[in-house]
């Protein structure tokens, strides 16, 4: 019995995860105007969120429900952060592929960078995100770092060198 539950449990998982990589995909209309349909991250908010030190900080100002509740807040907002850098690297995603299909080898190659630090970073998001669910869940549970920030600034910083010489009209001022 223990192991039929704990079978359908691993289904309804591997189930969940299908869904959220294919929910996570870009649509082909995002590639019409990428700016529209990303949204901003702001990375020094994040790592405040995610900030060992400023968790301490608050630990020890705040009572016990006070903090537990303020962690909640603070780690559900970083899973918002998170699912937006997430999304919005399924967009680069696909523009990067589009770019690759320009023909010109240094865009090819740009494209290719920013393609390859897009998935690393969804990778990187969906390790995070239930790293963050179970801080919210428990809230002792340490939540070490995430490279998700870092992976992100890296990500955008291709999108730069792509946009010298492929067109990306106000992509990275929406990021």
């Amino acid at each position: 019995m223990m192991i039929t539950i704990v079978l359908v449990a691993v289904g309804l998982l591997a189930l969940g995860f299908l869904i959220k990589i294919r929910k996570g995909f870009a649509s082909p209309r995002a590639l019409e105007n990428p700016a529209q349909h990303l949204r901003p991250v702001d990375v020094a908010a994040f790592r405040n969120l995610i900030d060992p030190e400023e968790e301490e900080f608050l630990r020890r100002r705040l009572p016990a429900a006070d903090y537990r509740k303020i962690r909640r807040e603070r780690l559900r907002a970083a899973v918002d952060y998170v699912s937006c850098a997430a999304q919005n690297a399924a967009i680069l995603l696909r523009l990067g592929e589009a770019a690759l299909r320009s023909g010109d080898a240094a865009t090819a190659e740009a494209a290719t960078n920013l393609i390859n630090q897009a998935i690393q970073l969804r990778i990187y998001a969906f390790q995070a995100i239930p790293k963050l669910y179970l801080g919210i869940i428990f809230p002792g549970w340490e939540v070490s770092s995430l490279p998700v920030a870092d992976s992100y600034e890296q990500m955008t910083g291709q999108l730069a060198r792509l946009g010298s010489q492929y067109p990306v009209q106000g992509v990275s001022a929406a990021l």
